[in-house]
């Protein structure tokens, strides 16, 4: 199997289609972006969170290849009752696990885009979602 053919797997393209389930509406008042300058990926995001701070609302546009379209999706998928906090932490962990430094984080769906770990030119579309998070959410 080609690398292109293991990176852009049918369960990667199938989670790029996903995005359509998380429109960036105007009432999701957080707002952050976030760029790769590798690639020219670009996410923008909206949240919305309760008072305790957990995400209870998210919606994205997504300007990215496939890799970093799944890695939106798969974000997506499991932000809901997540806190600053926990997005920091599993940020952490990505770059950690991209540079070979560390194990894969603990967030659902990211075994999809694993084969991606091998693309170094990659790595800046998966980190997008959260760091477009992270400046969305207030960090007091």
């Amino acid at each position: 199997m080609s690398g292109a053919a293991r990176l852009y797997s049918p369960e990667v393209l199938a989670l790029a289609t996903r995005l359509a389930a998380y429109p960036l509406d105007e009432d999701l008042p957080l707002r952050g972006a976030a760029r790769s300058p590798a690639c020219g990926s670009r996410i923008e995001l909206g949240l919305a969170c309760d008072a305790g701070g957990s995400i209870t609302g998210i919606g994205l546009k997504a300007q990215a290849c496939a890799i970093g379209q799944g890695a939106a999706a798969i974000f997506a998928d499991a932000a809901k009752g997540r806190t600053r906090a926990d997005l920091a932490a599993t940020l952490a962990g990505l770059e950690a696990w991209l540079s070979g430094a560390g194990d894969q984080p603990d967030w659902p769906g990211l075994a999809a885009i694993a084969p991606a770990r091998d693309f170094p030119g990659r790595h800046g579309a998966i980190l997008l979602p959260w760091k477009a998070a992270l400046e969305a959410l207030p960090s007091a």
